[in-house]
């Protein structure tokens, strides 16, 4: 898991680091596996609620765009983890930081913060 591993510091809690690096793989099943049933994606103001419709967001605009996460920083406080990340594909690319909810080794929210 080298480009989706956790920089030095606080490891990332495990359905953190496994939808990073599937998505850095192209792994959309294995993307939406690490989320909970009813599990979301807010990019930035739009919601996608549950894995078809987070499927079709990543379809379109993350892992369908060949995304590539590498983790520049994280930090935890509670239930939530903000992780830095320098953005690559064939869409956005710069940085970006995803904060990422989780609950019983799932994600429930995957909110892109920056």
């Amino acid at each position: 898991m080298t480009s989706a591993s956790a920089p030095s510091g606080p490891a990332l809690p495990t359905p953190v680091e496994r939808a990073l690096y599937c998505a850095n793989g192209g792994d959309t099943d294995g993307f939406l596996a690490a989320f909970a049933d009813d599990g979301a994606v807010n990019d930035w103001g739009r919601e996608f609620r549950g894995h078809q419709a987070i499927r079709g967001w990543s379809d379109g605009e993350f892992i369908g765009k060949q995304v590539t996460l590498e983790v520049t920083g994280a930090r935890t406080e509670g239930a939530t983890t903000t992780v830095s990340t320098q953005v690559g594909g064939n869409g956005y690319n710069g940085p970006s930081s995803f904060a990422f909810t989780t609950d019983k080794n799932l994600i429930t929210l995957m909110r892109i913060t920056g």
